[in-house]
């Protein structure tokens, strides 16, 4: 049992509290990779910054793409031409006014290749949509112009793999020009960032919402309720738990595992929902064994999914071998249809293939919030009962990382971040492997169908595409998805405010009582 004299030789009761206000104590699986949005980043680190920064366009609650910094948009007859209407009162933290000429400053850093922006390719042409000009005619706006329509531009925009094209002041950099820390115009401010422990941020008193009476993802009521929050880095499950039973942290993503014995503490409460996260194992289909299909194919069918995700979300969760998630509009009939469990087709494939038990290995990480590793674990049983030869390799999470980033792995086993719309979905995994390594799928037709299904937004046009990419993602086998990841946020029966969605570490709207 974990005493509050163990919690503080496992580095939990560390962090001090601010000296005043209330305080709102959240654990993280991993401390944040940077505080630069959008640049040197992952998925915890996307979804926290949302709390300093802001874009010009963010999501709702449903996914919707809608207006946050501006106050409205509008989209030329040829679709070629965005004109943003910046919201009145909007200041940076230290004072100064959202203009438009912040925002020019913001994307000629974002636009210089020396920013190293996750995004640039998707904004340069290099990746489909170029940006040609943009241009700020009056201080209250800002006007865009893209080489050929895009139905999804504003979509890339929202993205939270991208920073959501945070709009700083430029005191974010220092004199030299290099980072320094995020000045934004979000619910809360970047405080004291203790490397490898944790991070503060404290409410800012002069933050002006979007209109609405309503919290609605990122683009609604986001007042902060708390004076401070501290993000704590605690990648020991145990820990968490332990932190959260004794009330010294007041909230965390909890594996599902967890979810009944929480819930059965009168002083804890957990939140569950789904998200757009899609967990998967990835093969490097230029890998000598891996590029022969059949050797792809066998890995995906002697898997018994019902039970992998079963056993990984205690029940909770459930199959999906495609990359539409299971809660968008485009998943219907055709998306329901996954790989056949079949181990002896499996065994047939490899003989045909000629394997001779070449050894296969796969990159998981042990993350206390992701199946990485517990679902490659029991995968591996099932691999290796067909003549499979698969050795588990265990990194840290950025060592993974980077290896997925230069295409320098066989598998790995590993989670996508949110994707709402599906065309953008797909294209995440998807594109030119020698313009961009950490690309999965490279078939010619497919990144050609994907094309297709970002330059409108009928769902009459699109369901069609998206069924046939399902259809033919199963067939080549680049990736193996498993299923939509669970959230499960548990927190002290104290706070209030919290939703278990993609949106999870928001912080704003939460209360915390005395």
């Amino acid at each position: 049992m974990f005493t509050r004299a163990s919690l503080l030789a496992l580095g939990i009761l560390a962090v001090t509290s601010p000296a005043f206000g209330q305080t709102l104590r959240v654990a993280l699986n991993q401390d944040l990779r940077s505080s630069e949005p959008g640049v040197n980043r992952d998925g915890n680190t996307d979804v926290v910054m949302t709390n300093v920064v802001e874009g010009l366009v963010s999501y709702d609650k449903g996914g919707a793409v809608g207006p946050l910094l501006a106050q409205s948009y509008e989209v030329s007859a040829d679709g070629k031409t965005y004109t943003f209407k910046l919201r009145k009162g909007v200041k940076f933290h230290n004072g100064n006014p959202l203009t438009s000429a912040a925002v020019v400053w913001n994307f000629d850093r974002y636009m210089n290749p020396k920013t190293n922006w996750y995004c640039l390719n998707d904004f340069n042409g290099t990746n489909g949509t170029k940006v040609v000009s943009y241009s700020a005619p009056d201080p209250d706006t800002f006007v865009l112009q893209i080489e050929k329509p895009d139905a999804l531009f504003l979509d890339s925009m929202a993205r939270t793999d991208c920073g959501g094209l945070a709009i700083m002041d430029k005191a974010s950099l220092k004199a030299d020009g290099s980072w320094d820390k995020p000045i934004g115009t979000g619910p809360f401010t970047f405080g004291e960032w203790k490397q490898g422990q944790s991070v503060q941020f404290d409410a800012y008193k002069g933050y002006v919402s979007a209109p609405g009476k309503e919290r609605d993802g990122f683009i609604g009521k986001k007042d902060p309720l708390v004076d401070h929050v501290i993000f704590m880095a605690i990648p020991d499950g145990a820990t968490v738990k332990a932190g959260l039973e004794s009330g010294e942290i007041d909230m965390a993503i909890v594996p599902e595992s967890d979810v009944k014995e929480l819930r059965a503490n009168k002083d804890l409460a957990v939140e569950v929902g789904t998200t757009p996260v899609r967990n998967s194992f990835i093969l490097q289909t230029r890998d000598p064994v891996l590029k022969d299909v059949r050797i792809r194919q066998a890995l995906a069918i002697s898997l018994d999914y019902k039970q992998i995700v079963e056993a990984v979300t205690d029940g909770l969760g459930r199959v999906n071998n495609s990359p539409v998630f299971d809660t968008s509009g485009y998943f219907g009939d055709v998306e329901k249809k996954g790989f056949e469990y079949n181990p002896e087709k499996a065994r047939q494939l490899l003989k045909e293939a000629g394997y001779k038990g070449q050894q296969i290995t796969v990159h998981a990480n042990k993350r206390s919030t992701v199946p990485s590793f517990p679902m490659t674990v029991i995968a591996q049983q099932m691999w290796q009962a067909v003549g499979l030869n698969v050795n588990i390799e265990v990194l840290d999470w950025p060592t993974q990382l980077s290896k997925y980033g230069v295409g320098g792995y066989m598998m790995q086993s590993t989670s996508y971040s949110p994707r709402f719309d599906v065309a953008s979905g797909f294209e995440q995994i998807s594109g030119d492997k020698d313009k961009q390594p950490r690309k999965v799928w490279d078939n010619p037709e497919a990144l050609a169908l994907i094309d297709k299904a970002m330059e409108t937004l009928d769902p009459k046009v699109r369901q069609p595409i998206f069924d046939k990419l399902h259809a033919m993602i199963l067939n080549d086998v680049p990736i193996i998805l498993t299923h939509n990841r669970v959230s499960c946020m548990a927190h002290s029966a104290k706070v209030q405010g919290v939703e278990p969605t993609s949106f999870s570490y928001g912080v704003w709207g939460i209360t915390k009582k005395d």
